[in-house]
């Protein structure tokens, strides 16, 4: 099923005026991120036009507008309209033509107002609708802010998922989300995460409960959402496998197709997870900055034998 938002949402989120409405918002759903500015759509010309997108009209439409007729604007307005668009929005607080408004309860399409510019409306709620019709999935983890980076940790239950994330709370790192990670992705390239609603800035401590992290230790311990940077796979420690010691070899997870750097930490009684995430994390950071050590290393192996 497509991702969908309510045009009732929309409203509510970005305070609009409804200067007609028809107790149809919640039943209105936008489905695609685009917004459409109909200037060609108002002479006539509706080859390619997407009647599914939020249509948004401004300074330049508006004057178009006015040097028309009452009897022309009535017949280009009743061309968009009968398209059947989810709405019209008229932005930096326009005068509506009566035009307008008689074409919008013709056909019981909202009609709504900002005060915002043109453009920056239009790139807000853009940004908005990327986010909320992001493709998305759930998975059973912990998301943590270390040092900036966004870190989801995962393994199997009772691996030391949450105590480690309680731990780096303590440190002054930041929770985002415990056992339930909801991970949109909001480009090709930017994996966001965040906790379900009902669970938000909550924590299960085996033995203890659920714990509120948020009033426990303060607005400054959490975090709404973040970008996923850093992937660290937690595992019970298996004397048969071989573990990376080097750290040469790239890892990465897979996550709504986008492939995300990470490594496999194996976990046994005497580990210090939340000292070895805060390593991992800063050593990724300085990954990214252009810095390998273990490369380092080897070319100072390799160096030295170049001399011999």
């Amino acid at each position: 099923m497509a991702a969908s938002v309510t045009l009732k949402s929309i409203i509510d989120e970005f305070n609009l005026e409804e200067i007609t409405s028809f107790g149809n918002t919640d039943s209105i759903t936008i489905t695609v991120a685009d917004v459409t500015r109909p200037g060609l759509q108002l002479t006539g010309f509706f080859d390619h036009f997407g009647p599914d997108r939020i249509q948004l009209i401004g300074n330049q439409e508006m004057a178009y507008l006015a040097h028309l007729s009452e009897e022309e604007r009535l017949k280009c307005l009743d061309g968009l309209f009968s398209k059947n668009i989810p709405c019209l929005i008229v932005s930096r607080h326009h005068d509506v033509f009566k035009e307008i408004v008689t074409c919008s309860k013709r056909y019981q399409i909202p009609l709504l107002r900002t005060d915002e510019s043109t453009s920056t409306f239009m790139s807000s709620l853009i940004k908005h609708l990327n986010v909320d019709l992001a493709p998305e999935t759930t998975l059973h983890g912990v998301l943590v802010e270390i040092y900036g980076e966004g870190v989801l940790m995962l393994g199997e239950s009772g691996v030391g998922k949450s105590e480690t994330a309680m731990e780096l709370v303590k440190r002054g790192h930041r929770l985002i989300a415990d056992d339930l990670v909801e991970v949109r992705r909001v480009s090709d390239t930017t994996l966001v995460g965040q906790a379900p609603e009902i669970i938000r800035y909550l924590i299960e401590m085996r033995g203890i409960g659920i714990l509120d992290v948020k009033e426990l230790y303060g607005v400054s311990s959490v975090k709404m959402q973040e970008s996923i940077n850093f992937v660290i796979n937690l595992e019970l420690w298996d004397e048969d496998k071989i573990y990376e010691r080097l750290g040469i070899s790239e890892e990465y997870t897979e996550i709504l197709g986008i492939q995300v750097p990470s490594i496999t930490i194996p976990v046994r009684p005497g580990r210090n997870l939340a000292i070895i995430l805060e390593v991992a994390a800063i050593n990724f950071r300085q990954k990214q900055m252009g810095y390998n050590a273990a490369q380092a290393l080897t070319e100072r192996l390799f160096g030295n034998r170049e001399e011999v």
